[in-house]
């Protein structure tokens, strides 16, 4: 499911992809895709594309989404994966890379 998150969001050419590994040190999630956006408009047709595709290939729908891409940051909460995404100074502001920089990267699509 998360290396489809991430296909989704390179075919609407989101930006700085990253697929990270975090089962080894959070039980929150199993991965958290983090991508960058550079519209709301953008934003949102991502936001669509996902939660369409998750739900005809796997499904289901998110648990939660939190946030808006007015403001520059959105969640998608699958359970298992967590989606992030970010206007650029937001990303840059939140750091999840940093944070969480004890996880492995799976993929990273710049």
């Amino acid at each position: 499911m998360a290396r489809n998150i991430v296909e989704l969001i390179a075919d609407q050419k989101g930006e700085d992809i990253l697929l990270l590994d975090i089962r080894e040190i959070s039980i929150l999630a199993d991965y958290f895709v983090i991508g960058t956006t550079t519209s709301d408009r953008q934003a949102d047709a991502i936001i669509d594309s996902v939660r369409q595709e998750m739900k005809r290939e796997f499904d289901v729908r998110p648990l939660h989404i939190e946030g808006e891409s007015a403001d520059g940051w959105v969640l998608m909460d699958y359970g298992g994966v967590v989606v992030h995404l970010f206007a650029a100074e937001m990303r840059t502001y939140y750091d999840l890379e940093g944070l969480w920089q004890a996880g492995r990267t799976v993929v990273r699509m710049l």
